[in-house]
């Protein structure tokens, strides 16, 4: 049977959480919990406190150790993880539908009964601190937290997310019952499902799991960044390559414009091998091994950027090609053809990343979190094919504008 994307059933309770259900008659099922907090919501004191609960709930509950936290779910072979981003922190499971009770449950559980062990506690810091060692040793990934920090200078958007060592040190017991307090609340959760369970079972296993958790007035309060100030910087750096951004603010997650520029991303740098930057730059020259663009939308804004690592001795001819594909795409409307092909490749990608099922749970989560109805399938593929080349032009125009770029380079020891 073919899937259908289009039937999203819906569902509020009373305490104020959300739930939004896919019936996929797959036997294996996919469970999300989505809770609208990340480390865009710490205080100045609290920075690595959102990454360190989410850690930290599978550490135990009022009635259960670690050790069964981690079995409930694992003994029925199923995937449990977690993550936490800017502005959201997500548990996540794949199971056989049978388990779908199991997984509710242990969610529900972590969540709102967590009680943090000091033993787990003071064990836990060493191992997130071990994890930011880790991240400094990768500078591909290091750059990228570098460079949103440089576009969101001084605003809670820029700072990592795991914090620094010396603020992960300094935490306690009862930072982390206070952040939980201020911003676990059910009417910031949403619940999201794709599997083999009918609509009516699931919300009558999520009232039984969640219905007693009571509402709370709390609230998310975010100050939209607002002042942008381009700037190139270098650092030196004890890596052989040199790994360089260059990039600009953009769109938020609900702006009309965000999929023209998904497509508009996606020509330039995006993960398809005839990517403007791969066959230009990579391919013509062979100047660096790895290059790609993304664009990153929040809800109140975005940001848009170029990667390449290479030779320090090509890094100037590299950013040169960059600034010249920029233009391009400023400067020269895409063809009948190469628009064509670009939106056919664009709704195949995603297509192909719906096909996985954990993929799909975690977008309409995501999204239901500041949207009331999420757009299916067929929805997403239409507004694509709507997309012009003068409307990708303008968009070029504006994220692409060359004074507005800014850059950040990790200059490479051999320079």
């Amino acid at each position: 049977m073919t899937p259908s994307y289009t039937d999203y059933h819906y569902y509020q309770f009373s305490n104020g959480i959300r739930l939004i259900h896919r019936h996929n008659p797959s036997p294996v099922s996919h469970l999300a919990l989505m809770i609208n907090t990340g480390s865009r919501d710490e205080l100045s004191n609290e920075f690595g406190l959102a990454h360190m609960i989410e850690h930290m709930v599978f550490k135990g509950t009022k009635k259960r150790k670690a050790f069964h936290v981690i079995s409930r779910m694992e003994n029925v072979g199923c995937d449990l993880n977690a993550y936490t981003t800017k502005e959201e922190t997500c548990l996540h499971a794949t199971f056989l539908h049978p388990h779908y009770e199991r997984a509710l449950e242990l969610f529900a559980d972590i969540t709102f009964n967590s009680v943090f062990p000091l033993h787990e506690f003071e064990k836990e810091k060493e191992v997130i601190i071990d994890e930011i060692h880790s991240y400094r040793d990768n500078p591909t990934e290091e750059i990228v937290d570098e460079f949103e920090n440089q576009l969101f200078s001084g605003h809670q958007l820029g700072h990592n997310i795991l914090g620094t060592t010396e603020s992960v040190k300094q935490f306690t017991r009862e930072s982390l019952f206070s952040f939980t307090q201020n911003n676990y609340s059910p009417s910031q959760i949403v619940i999201s499902s794709v599997g083999n369970s009918s609509f009516k079972n699931l919300v009558r296993m999520v009232e039984k799991h969640y219905g007693s958790f009571p509402a709370s007035d709390t609230g998310i309060l975010r100050t939209k960044f607002a002042d942008y100030q381009p700037k190139s910087l270098t650092e030196e750096r004890d890596n052989y390559l040199t790994h360089c951004y260059i990039g600009n603010l953009a769109f938020d997650y609900n702006h009309p414009q965000k999929t023209a520029l998904v497509l508009l991303n996606n020509i330039l740098g995006g993960p398809g091998l005839n990517s403007r930057l791969n066959m230009n730059i990579r391919e013509k020259f062979g100047f660096t091994y790895s290059i790609d663009s993304q664009y990153t939308a929040y809800s109140d804004i975005g940001w848009f950027g170029v990667y390449l690592g290479t030779d320090h001795a090509t890094v100037e001819k590299a950013k040169q090609l960059v600034y010249k594909e920029l233009k391009k795409l400023r400067e020269e409307k895409l063809g009948g053809l190469q628009l064509s092909r670009a939106k056919q490749q664009l709704i195949v990608q995603m297509a192909i990343g719906y096909e996985s099922g954990l993929q799909e749970t975690l977008g309409i989560g995501r999204n239901h979190l500041s949207n009331a109805l999420v757009d299916s399938m067929p929805q997403i593929i239409s507004q694509i094919e709507s997309i012009d080349s003068a409307q990708l032009l303008e968009i070029a125009n504006e994220i692409f504008n060359p004074s507005q770029l800014s850059t950040l380079t990790f200059a490479g020891s051999n320079s």
